[in-house]
């Protein structure tokens, strides 16, 4: 009888316990908001979590599954997520009513990573203030002063390409683009000189070359830092600060020390971060080191990768697509000549296939495939009388959406003529979210714009890129980074052309 009521004692425990798992699925299906089924424990991310599928990947399926329902219902482990496709319901998300959306949701986690507090996943109370005062480093004005530099930096760019191309029957782009960048944002926002595109060791790259990859170092970070962030703060308590935080921190601080004692002042980041240390009060909240070096880190890692990522990835479409980068070319040579070989920020602005090269690159190649809020209170869709608790993570598949043969028909020919003036009036603005959009978007996206399109002029104006035999097509996605990344190295056969 003894053994019959544990036995009996166990099944309702087992039973309970199975019931405090499950009972948070059915949150959506009780609020009649459709979405697939979510597996015990993992939700509807299980391959993404064990790095078989890349979470844009994972969503646009769902997104292409539901994406005639204005919103559908998914969970990470037991948390709700509310998947937007509606695009007015999107705008209001991230323009209408941004102050109720203005967190992205991510996790910072100072202790395990200080330099993970940075805008781009800061929460709201200390994101203000820092975005208003880090925003004026990305107006017209300071761009300008910026471009001398970046052309600088290009003029290298195209010597060293062509020392590659000597001795190599292909060059790995994005590679080549990642050095580039490098080398603009030291000389843009720190002063100095990385030598990236040398033959010389540079620590940054080898820095964003760890960020921004899938090893399993990387890997295990974002999983803990995500999935278990109890046990990834006592970790950094425990164990040693990593490598990458200890040298990023002594450089930025460095510099800093070495700008102070002689005196110099120049127009970039790291001079707006010492106006931040000199004037705390205008923020309103404490400035540790910490949180000024992260916001450093964020500039140099951001900078560098989706410019690199996107020069590499117009640079693999030109290579398959001759008659486009044929126009492009001679597009770029007519304003060569027209100023004499001097680049000027306003000349490039004048330049419609090359912008139209950009965005359509952007548009197969968003570098973050899902746009993430979280909202701050209680909120109502009024248009769908739907109400979320506070706290209630939102997802938008800008993958999915950049993919969706209903707003892009042939979503994966490379088509610049999506661009033209007539074809983007007829399209929702929040069809095309390479950048995000709203308050909140990315500060640094005229930077990028603008670093990328001097790098595939000066690559373009001299160099041919054809597709080779190590040339992988189609594209496939790395599933273990957070940013889009092919999971093949992009390797093209460049050529000079006859001047």
């Amino acid at each position: 009888m003894a053994a019959f009521e544990i036995l009996c004692g166990f099944i309702v425990f087992f039973l309970a316990f199975y019931y405090y798992l499950v009972k948070p699925y059915e949150y959506w299906e009780k609020r009649g908001i459709p979405g697939p089924k979510p597996q015990l424990l993992f939700g509807n991310f299980f391959p993404v979590i064990f790095g078989r599928i890349s979470i844009g990947d994972r969503l646009m399926s769902f997104y292409k599954q539901y994406k005639h329902e204005p919103v559908f219902g998914l969970f990470v482990r037991t948390q709700r997520i509310l998947a937007i496709n509606d695009p007015d319901l999107i705008k209001t998300v991230l323009i209408k009513d941004f102050s109720k959306f203005s967190n992205r949701g991510l996790a910072v986690n100072e202790v395990a990573e200080p330099l993970s507090q940075h805008l781009f996943s800061l929460e709201p109370e200390r994101w203000r203030p820092l975005r208003t005062r880090l925003s004026p480093t990305f107006t017209s004005g300071k761009l300008k002063d910026m471009f001398s530099l970046i052309d600088e930096c290009s003029n290298t760019l195209e010597k060293y390409l062509e020392s590659l191309i000597s001795t190599k029957s292909y060059i790995e782009v994005r590679e080549l683009a990642a050095r580039f960048t490098t080398d603009v944002i030291g000389s843009c926002a720190f002063g100095v000189d990385m030598n990236a595109m040398s033959d010389m060791q540079c620590k940054f790259r080898d820095i964003g070359r760890e960020f921004f990859g899938p090893g399993l170092k990387q890997t295990l970070k974002n999983r803990l830092r995500e999935n278990l962030p109890t046990l990834y703060t006592l970790l950094g308590y425990i164990l040693p600060q990593d490598e990458t935080t200890i040298f990023f921190t002594n450089a930025v601080l460095d510099m800093i020390k070495h700008r102070r004692k002689n005196k110099i002042v120049r127009p970039d980041f790291i001079n707006t971060l010492m106006d931040l240390q000199d004037h705390p009060e205008k923020l309103s909240i404490k400035l540790t080191e910490p949180l000024l070096v992260a916001q450093a880190f964020l500039f140099f890692v951001a900078g560098f990768e989706t410019s690199s990522s996107t020069i590499a990835n117009a640079l693999y479409e030109l290579a398959q697509n001759q008659d486009v980068q044929d126009k492009l070319r001679a597009e770029i040579k007519e304003h060569h000549e027209l100023n004499d070989g001097k680049w000027q920020y306003e000349n490039i602005k004048k330049m419609p296939i090359l912008d139209a090269v950009f965005k359509e690159t952007l548009r197969k190649y968003p570098p973050v495939t899902v746009i993430m809020r979280k909202n701050t209170e209680k909120y109502t869709f009024e248009d769908i009388k739907l109400t979320i608790p506070k706290d209630t993570r939102i997802f938008i598949s800008a993958y999915g959406i950049h993919r969706d043969p209903e707003i892009y028909p042939n979503p994966d020919v490379f088509d610049i003529d999506r661009f033209k003036e007539d074809a983007v009036a007829a399209r929702h603005p929040m069809h095309y979210l390479p950048f995000g959009d709203g308050p909140r978007n990315c500060v640094g996206a005229r930077f990028a714009i603008f670093q990328t399109k001097i790098g595939l002029i000066k690559i373009l104006r001299t160099y041919k890129v054809d597709v080779c035999e190590r040339t992988q097509i189609p594209y496939i996605n790395e599933p273990r980074t957070f940013t889009l990344a092919p999971k093949h190295g992009l390797d093209l056969k460049i050529t000079k052309v006859e001047s």
